[in-house]
């Protein structure tokens, strides 16, 4: 009983992230499960079959608040659930041992990029509104929703921080569009999983306790990335992506760094990524004092109406 509180409690917690962020519900929960011994493609099946029901749950409540562009979801998620279902299919028999580090020096490329974009200079404004095309989505796509099946998550970070970097998208619908094509994913991989592996490996009263967590964590998820400034949001989502790749270079076998050296590392992170998002929220606050500032000068200059008559 106690483990399956705390399952629940880890799904309230990573849907409340992954809803906020656009990331790691996939990753928290599969982490969990294989830390208690389950296989890696029962695990992933497991968080999968789960995050049909969350991600369901995160997009209508992204949609009531506002928060997709279905033309993204459509162009992306199609393409994931191919690369889902591949991924689902393959994974008893694919080493992902040499390509995960590969992907995390990419993604933590990314993640340093937003960070710093974030941080320093705020929303890339250069490009927001402008079209995101199919040649740019769909290998997005296909890539994450391979990634996420094959590692037991890989959505959110493979696929939020590519299309923040473009700067054609607000950070609240860059993240609302993932979540709510992330189910096109999960749908996919399931079925993916249930073609390989069968269901005899699965535990459907933890696939409940992960769902339940996640569809209560999901409306409060859609709330808060509606409310949060894009440039601490940016900020937040940098670090996160920052963390997590570095962990997994760390322990990979490329580098197989001492615990010593990654605590250290984590502990570093951590404080830039803490330093960052005071510095974000802080610059936030002088722009709309500034903001303020005009607004009330602009209401107080005289039109240029009132100055003709004042003229005459």
């Amino acid at each position: 009983m106690r483990a399956l509180i705390l399952l629940g409690l880890v799904g309230f917690a990573a849907q409340l992230v992954d809803g906020s962020l656009g990331m790691a519900y996939g990753v928290t929960s599969t982490t969990l499960l294989l830390a208690v011994g389950t296989n890696a493609a029962a695990a992933s099946a497991t968080v999968h079959l789960a995050e049909i029901g969350t991600t369901l749950a995160s997009g209508i409540s992204h949609w009531r608040f506002g928060n997709i562009d279905w033309k993204v979801v459509i162009r992306i998620g199609l393409p994931g659930a191919v690369g889902a279902f591949a991924g689902a299919t393959f994974l008893s028999s694919l080493s992902t041992e040499v390509a995960a580090p590969v992907m995390s020096l990419i993604l933590l490329t990314l993640g340093a990029y937003i960070l710093v974009r974030f941080t320093a200079f705020g929303l890339p404004r250069g490009n927001l509104g402008k079209p995101l095309r199919r040649r740019f989505l769909a290998p997005l796509g296909l890539l994450g929703g391979f990634v996420d099946a094959t590692g037991g998550g890989g959505w959110g970070p493979v696929g939020t921080p590519a299309i923040l970097a473009s700067g054609r998208l607000a950070p609240r619908k860059v993240i609302g569009s993932i979540d709510a094509s992330e189910f096109l994913v999960a749908v996919a991989a399931s079925v993916g999983f249930f073609v390989g592996i069968g269901s005899e490996n699965i535990d459907f009263a933890w696939v409940a306790v992960l769902l339940l967590g996640g569809v209560i964590a999901a409306p409060i998820a859609a709330w808060l990335v509606r409310h949060i400034p894009p440039r601490i949001l940016g900020s937040a989502v940098g670090g996160v992506i920052v963390l997590t790749n570095v962990r997994t270079l760390l322990r990979s076998d490329w580098i197989d760094a001492p615990g010593g050296v990654q605590t250290v590392a984590y502990l570093i992170i951590a404080v830039i990524w803490a330093a960052a998002i005071a510095y974000s929220v802080r610059a936030y606050r002088r722009d709309k004092e500034n903001e303020t500032v005009e607004a009330i000068e602009g209401a107080r200059r005289p039109s240029a109406a009132e100055e003709e008559t004042a003229s005459a």
